[in-house]
């Protein structure tokens, strides 16, 4: 094949979405002579492989090799691809500004000027005044409709919405958003970057705001164009959102993936980039019931308010109750810091959730009491969503420890429907394990099926701790808990957790707390355990265990 075989190769490709297809031919097509059109291509091909910095290297080459040629439109292009990369994956808004700057003087007085509308909304992205970034985004939106260009027109459409969403015109934004994703999953983008473009906007506006259930729905939309082409979700904020939104639907083998390319995209990049996609992971982390990799996981600095609830309820789990109620307190105290409404709204709700466990560990009720009246005032009348059901939820455990059991009852029956309704199965088995534990003296029997229906669900999530806390219960009330140990090489499931734990350093008394069995049982594992792998002491079944890990 010839180069120019190659580049149609590699172009056509690149217009099917076939990533690896198009790179492997301007790959081939670089090594015959190296020409911007082949650089470009490449730069594209690698950007949505997730390769940012090589596509930006690329694509710098790409800009210089069309500038030498004269070629001003095709240099423009590639120096708005790099503003757009310099902000969305490495948050570099002086870099960003200055090549919207070469793409403008690139082009002059180029009349009439193919790219004017980009321009305008590039402009106005990063335009710091919301009401100038308005004018620009809508200017850009209407050239798009004079002009026929539907994927001006949808990418003006959904940073208009989040211009006003930042403004807060929640409302206005958000239909706006909603308009720009059911146009581009409906299939009027001719170009498959559009995709990116509104899927990102519409993850930052819903984290904006906390409404977490929107994010989940145009995720589920977007589910046959990730089946396709792969993941849209290509900087490194909306791939961490994306990962969230992941965590909270209970797909976390895939929210892993994304979280951990999250991770790697951002750092050295972007640090508070990437302390959020730190502390996310870490919350993935402590569901799984791995503490000692959430606990390095978590960032020293950034993160927000969710990093801080995530340290809080790790402590919480280590039985640290006083250092967790420290933590939420000063990030509530730092809750005045701007935001939108809703996002504050929602991770003060979040932070306050957890300080009434905390509270009502170290028997500090009245403490408890108010934490769980401030979330209350939070929620308001009494709304939906998952505000509506962690109010619910603190307040259950305020009446359960105030000895009124009906009104607990009654209290984590709404949490658990707000939380089912909005289809949040982790905390969904949460709220079942506390109700189960709420009914155990009323009735026994619905308190096993609710303890067992919850079993189902951490075990199913791989909830670790959880499901071990869960199971715990139903052995507390008499009925059967798992069905029976899985044996993995010479020890059981219990046996290689517990070796784990051992691994880890922890006594038995730690490794009792950790799994929910008491001390005794943590010891007869540890015979166990050492028996079987023919080692006389801990030392040995801790050099065991790290062997293992090595290998793994």
């Amino acid at each position: 094949m010839t180069e120019r075989d190659h580049l149609a190769t590699g172009t056509a490709a690149l217009e099917a979405g076939r990533w690896e297809e198009a790179r492997a031919a301007f790959a081939a097509a670089l090594a015959e002579r190296e020409t911007p059109q082949a650089l470009d291509g490449m730069g594209v091909a690698l950007w949505w492989l997730g390769e940012t910095r090589a596509s930006v290297a690329h694509t710098e080459r790409a800009y210089a090799g069309f500038r030498r040629a004269g070629e001003a439109v095709p240099a423009a292009v590639a120096a708005i691809s790099l503003c757009v990369t310099w902000i969305s994956n490495f948050d570099n808004a002086a870099a960003a500004g200055g090549w919207l700057a070469r793409a403008e003087r690139v082009l002059g007085d180029l009349d009439p000027n193919p790219l004017k509308g980009w321009l305008w909304l590039l402009r106005g992205y990063l335009e710091p005044d919301t009401a100038r970034a308005r004018e620009l985004q809508q200017r850009a939106l209407e050239l798009a409709r004079a002009s026929g260009d539907p994927d001006l027109e949808l990418c003006a459409l959904g940073d208009l919405g989040l211009t006003l969403v930042t403004a807060g015109r929640v409302p206005e934004g958000l239909a706006l958003i909603d308009e720009a994703m059911a146009g581009t999953l409906g299939g009027e983008h001719r170009r498959l970057d559009t995709v990116v473009t509104t899927c990102c906007d519409m993850l930052v506006a819903c984290d904006l705001v906390g409404d977490l259930r929107r994010a989940v729905q145009w995720c589920q939309v977007a589910d046959q164009f990730i089946g396709r082409y792969g993941c849209p979700f290509l900087y490194a904020r909306c791939r961490t959102l994306y990962g969230g939104v992941l965590v909270a639907k209970g797909r976390w083998a895939e929210a892993e993936a994304e979280l951990d390319a999250a991770v790697r995209m951002a750092e050295g990049a972007s640090p508070a980039s990437h302390a959020e996609a730190l502390a996310r992971l870490a919350d993935l982390r402590l569901r799984q019931g791995r503490l000692e990799e959430a606990e390095a996981l978590l960032p020293e600095r950034g993160g927000g308010r969710a990093a801080a609830r995530t340290a809080a309820r790790l402590r919480l789990a280590r039985g640290e109750p006083s250092v967790a109620a420290g933590l939420l307190e000063r990030a509530l105290e730092d809750d005045g810091q701007p935001g939108i409404h809703g996002e504050r709204h929602l991770r003060a709700a979040a932070a306050l959730e957890t300080l009434v466990a905390a509270r009502l560990a170290l028997g500090d009720q009245d403490a408890a009491t108010e934490a769980a009246a401030r979330l209350a005032e939070l929620d308001g009348a009494g709304g939906q969503g998952q505000l509506a059901a962690m109010a619910a939820q603190a307040a259950a455990r305020v009446a359960a420890a105030g000895g009124r059991p009906e009104e607990a009852r009654r209290l984590l029956e709404r949490a658990l429907e707000l939380f089912s309704g909005d289809d949040l199965p982790y905390e969904t088995a949460l709220a079942r394990v506390e109700l189960a534990r709420a009914l155990a003296g009323e009735n026994p029997e619905l308190a096993v099926a609710e303890a067992r229906s919850a079993l189902g669900t951490f075990e199913r999530l791989g909830a670790r701790s959880d499901a071990d806390a869960a199971d715990a219960l139903l052995r507390s009330l008499g009925a059967t808990g798992r069905t029976g140990p899985k044996r993995v090489g010479v020890l059981t499931r219990r046996e290689q957790e517990v070796l784990r734990l051992v691994g880890l350093g922890l006594s038995n008394p730690e490794i009792a707390q950790r799994l929910f069995i008491s001390r005794k049982t943590a010891a007869h594992h540890v015979s166990n355990v050492l028996a079987k792998l023919g080692v006389r002491n801990r030392a040995g079944a801790i050099a065991y265990a790290t062997r293992q890990q090595d290998r793994g």
